[in-house]
């Protein structure tokens, strides 16, 4: 017999001499045996107690007839008890030999039952094939329960929204999935390589910058793909480890996943396998979105105007803020022009939240920009735009507030197509400008103006949603807390908008804000 199929067997019987025939020949069959005489003392072997560990028996040979509890008993109280119930029960008996003693041994927990004389041959057969039976049950049961854990450690790395913190999830879920000390590494453009070790089951995780040396081989030579090796020596723990190099998307960093070899199998290889091919994709497509993240952030940034123009009677202050780095960029968007010694400012904000949103922005900006040099003025440019939007891109929606301001009156005239009402701050009063019109991208007339002036000291706010919506709170109720917000407008316009964006929007964001304040001053 091998040493993997030798078992730990309890063999259970009153009689000195049985005992000693009985394990005489479980253990020339290789197995360890354990002895008892008495049904209660099988019951504290098998469950342990104050005084003593539990044996963990992969079988049981049990008589019968014992001077305290029958053999009856004490298998079904095996079979009652869940650390226990999977154990196989082999009974034996000179006198209850009958039908219905066996009938019983078998009802109450028995999985076999040999009258004797018993032939060795016969008994060690019936151990062998009630432990093959164990056993598969145990390996159904251990990978069952892995793959469970599998599937929850899936979905948590999933969730998370950067590389230190997949990698933590993975390290802490290849832990639990195996049952022991494990290892993950794996880099990105922003991190550079990083590696997770945990050293036991229930242990903290330790973020360090990876190890080159045990990770610098890469089997896969650049490819796209998995592959399982196991590795004599490395520097995590003592003795082999078993590693899987996994790679989603050629010529990127491998990932690499490395657990102890002591105790692993077929099953483990192939679940290695799926883990290290499971973490490998969570990494591509975080990298993937932070390389659509920063195309579409600098794609923004360059969309927006870098320099503010000299106006004559005007000062004003704009701000972008991208969401945070957990988000996805949007589609917020500002203008500010001199054409023909007005000001023109716009403030809109493209539906979505995607490298496309920032792109359908920076051609409505365009747009824009083409419409008010031909006619600066609001209604018409908005109109043209409309019609640009439906015709071109008429899967797409988008809100612009858009005025034009006479410096030296002070005299403006204004169109809101669905974006959050302007407000006006005079002597500290907060007044909503109304009188929105539809979205851009619905087939309504889109040219009507509002006429307003604004007084020498006069501040004009205009926000996109980014800085009102937040999670917990109705629009209504983030533009309320605006109002109040900008009821006193500080002397240095640039103090006023950190201000606004501190207090409205401290810690993370959702969504990307534009903010742009636009104050009236004594025309020279």
């Amino acid at each position: 017999m091998t040493a993997d199929a030798a078992a730990d067997i309890l063999v259970v019987d009153d009689s000195p001499s049985k005992r000693y025939v009985i394990t005489s020949w479980l253990r020339r069959d290789g197995h360890r045996v354990t002895e008892a005489a008495t049904g209660l003392e099988a019951l504290r072997l098998l469950h342990g107690g104050p005084d003593g560990a539990a044996l963990h028996a992969e079988l049981v040979v049990l008589d019968v007839r014992l001077p305290d509890i029958d053999g009856f008993e004490v298998a079904e109280r095996i079979k009652e008890d869940p650390r226990t119930t999977a154990v196989p029960v082999i009974h034996i008996s000179a006198t209850a030999v009958h039908v219905v003693d066996r009938t019983q041994g078998l009802n109450r927990g028995a999985d076999a039952y040999l009258a004797e004389p018993i032939d060795p041959d016969e008994l060690l057969a019936t151990v062998r094939a009630k432990l093959r039976e164990y056993r598969a049950r145990r390996r159904a049961e251990r990978l069952a329960g892995r793959l469970t854990r599998l599937v929850d450690t899936t979905t948590l790395f999933n969730a998370t929204t950067s590389l230190p913190e997949l990698l933590l999830a993975a390290a802490t879920g290849a832990a639990r999935v195996f049952e022991g000390p494990a290892a993950v590494a794996a880099g990105s453009e922003e991190t550079g390589p990083i590696a997770v070790q945990v050293d036991a089951v229930d242990g903290d995780p330790q973020l360090r910058p990876a190890m080159r040396e045990p990770w610098e081989h890469d089997p896969l030579d650049g490819q796209a793909g998995t592959v399982l090796f196991r590795q004599e020596t490395g520097p995590w723990w003592p003795g082999a480890v078993w590693r899987v190099v996994a790679r989603a998307k050629p010529g990127r960093e491998p990932l690499h996943v490395a657990v102890p070899a002591a105790g692993f199998s077929a099953d483990d290889a192939d679940l290695l396998r799926q883990f290290g091919q499971a973490v490998a994709l969570a990494v591509e497509a975080l990298r993937s979105y932070d390389e659509e993240r920063r195309t579409a952030l600098t794609l923004q940034q360059s969309m927006l105007p870098q320099r503010k123009p000299a106006v004559p009677g005007v000062q004003f202050a704009v701000r972008y803020q991208p969401a945070s780095e957990h988000a996805s960029v949007g589609g917020d968007f500002y203008e500010l022009l001199l054409l023909d010694g007005h000001l023109v400012a716009a403030i809109g904000d493209v539906a979505g939240h995607s490298l496309r949103a920032a792109t359908i922005m920076a051609e409505v900006r365009h747009a824009l920009r083409a419409y008010l040099v031909e006619d600066a003025a609001p209604g018409p440019s908005m109109e043209r735009l409309n019609r640009m939007l439906l015709r071109l891109l008429p899967e797409e929606i988008a809100t612009m507030c858009l005025l034009r301001m006479d410096p030296a009156t002070g005299a403006v005239r204004l169109t809101n197509a669905g974006h959050p009402p302007p407000l006006l701050v005079s002597d500290g009063r907060v007044t909503q400008i109304e009188g929105r019109v539809a979205l851009l991208g619905v087939p309504t007339p889109h040219d009507a103006e509002i006429a307003l002036t604004l007084a020498p000291g006069d501040t004009l706010v205009l926000v996109t949603d980014g800085l009102i919506e937040s999670r917990g709170h109705t629009f209504n109720e983030g533009l309320e807390a605006l109002c109040v917000a900008v009821a006193d407008v500080e002397a240095d316009l640039e103090q006023f908008c950190d201000r606004l964006l501190n207090d409205l929007g401290a810690g993370s964001r959702d969504d990307d804000v534009a903010l742009l304040v636009i104050r009236r001053v004594d025309f020279p």
